[in-house]
Formats: structure tokens, sequence, C-alpha cells
């Protein structure tokens, strides 16, 4: 009975080894995938008009944040990006947010709270996109960190803060 008892645990202690491997394995930036490599190429509509065009922000430091106007961890964490935004955007990082969601719920969220950095209308897509960065279950709000160079260094799946970013921008 004890062989037992001490093979069990040898095997639940792999699995459990095994799983937090994986865990870690995939928060990993890694490299960029040929498609996320695409996201240079993009072009985004703007909610007030004119286009986002993503090629403009490579080399300079930047966040992308995919939300929706219905994601309420979403709009919680949107004043925070602002206010990174504000206060990092002398040190040359760039925030970008892409909503994954109607342009006509958009143009009236920014009505209520109007943000500083530049929004792109992402629509269902978006959430495509979001999964070729990383985002395996595409659910929102879904964040990625870039370095001047356009690679992923950072990906968070859930609600940021304001000290979370200034933590990966100081690093």
């Amino acid at each position: 009975m004890n062989r037992r008892t001490t093979l069990f645990a040898g095997v639940a202690a792999a699995a459990a080894a095994a799983g937090a491997g994986f865990a870690w394995w995939r928060l990993q930036p890694g490299p960029v995938s040929a498609e996320a490599g695409a996201l240079w190429n993009l072009r985004f509509a703007q909610p007030d008009g004119g286009e986002l065009v993503m090629a403009s922000l490579r080399g300079q430091p930047l966040v992308l944040n995919f939300w929706a106007t219905w994601c309420p961890p979403c709009v919680k964490e949107l004043p925070q990006i602002d206010r990174f935004h504000r206060d990092f955007s002398g040190q040359g990082w760039r925030v970008v947010g892409l909503a994954v969601d109607g342009p006509t719920p958009v143009r009236e969220f920014l009505r209520r709270q109007p943000l500083g950095f530049p929004v792109g209308l992402a629509g269902l897509e978006g959430t495509d996109l979001s999964r070729q960065l990383g985002n395996s279950t595409g659910a929102l709000p879904f964040t990625v960190v870039f370095d001047r160079q356009g690679r992923p260094t950072r990906r968070k799946l859930g609600e940021t803060s304001y000290e979370e970013l200034a933590a990966w921008a100081n690093a």
C-alpha cells in the first residue's frame, strides 16, 4: 500500500510540474509569428474618422490593448491605460486601443469617456488578431507590449493597471 501511495504521489507531482512548465512556456513572449509580424502592415478606421496606420508606430515601444464597450474589466482599465499614456508618452511610449466592437457603440462610449490615445476599430476581426498575438482564448481585455523592434515583450490576458504598465515600461 505504501508503494502505491508513493507511485501516485510521484505521478501527481510530475503532472503538476508538467502543467506548471506548460503554463510558464505559454506566457513567454517568444518570437513574433509570421501572422503577428503582419500587425505592422495593418490599418484601422478610427471612430472620429481617419485611419490608424500601425506601421507609423513601429520603432517605438508600444502598448496595444484589445477592448470592447461591453467588457466591464476593459472599461475599468481604460482610465489606467490613459494615465499611462499621459505619463509615458514623453518617454517615447505609444498606446493604441483596438476596439473589438462595432463603430457606433465605440463612438458613443468615447463621447462619454474620451481617451487620449488612438483607438482603432478592429471589429470582430480583432479577436483573430489578438489570437495571433498570443491570446489563445480570444477573451478580453488583452494587452501586448512591444519593444522598439516590434517584438512582443509582455502579454496579459485580463485587466491591467497603471502600476503594472509603468513597471513594464521601466524594466
